[in-house]
């Protein structure tokens, strides 16, 4: 039973975090659409902020990581 719970706290750390990351992507994705219509010249700008959210994703994977790391590696 222990190792389930572990395991479901490792998932929820990721997808939690996936699900975070989502909602900001599509929020910056849609304003930077709109920006790059009236200048282009904002693309790489556009690029980096639609880029950043992606940190979320990674710290959930490290603390999935660390939850079945530190508790024996979860079975």
């Amino acid at each position: 039973m222990e190792s389930g719970l572990i395991a479901i706290g490792a998932g929820l750390a990721v997808g939690i975090a996936a699900i975070g990351t989502a909602f900001a992507q599509a929020r910056i994705g849609a304003a930077g659409l709109g920006a790059l219509a009236e200048k282009p010249e904002l693309l790489g700008s556009i690029i980096l902020l639609v880029a950043i959210p992606e940190t979320m994703v990674i710290l959930g994977f490290a603390a999935a990581a660390m939850i079945l790391l530190l508790s024996g590696g979860g079975g």
